[in-house]
């Protein structure tokens, strides 16, 4: 699944491009650099942290599943049990 910006982000990330071309390897960037660059970056770089924040997703809910029954459950037929304890 491709990683796409809105308009908003996409200006945004253009802006932040630009910003940081200027301010730490000392040169500019045109906004149309600065576009051509974002495409690349999240055409071929972006999916990297994608598809690894997939894996930690699907980690996460794995081990949240294996805990499951033991952590929802909840013993039937108590009723009687309760009321002989009062």
């Amino acid at each position: 699944m491709p990683i796409e910006l809105n308009p908003q982000e996409r200006e945004a990330a253009t802006h932040s491009l630009k910003q940081y071309f200027a301010d730490e390897m000392d040169g500019e960037l045109s906004d149309l650099r600065a576009r051509l660059l974002l495409d690349y970056l999240l055409k071929e770089i972006v999916p990297l942290g994608y598809n690894r924040g997939v894996q930690d997703a699907e980690e996460f809910f794995r081990k949240r599943l294996e805990d499951l029954p033991a952590t929802c459950f909840e013993p039937p037929f108590t009723y009687w049990q309760s009321k002989r304890k009062r």
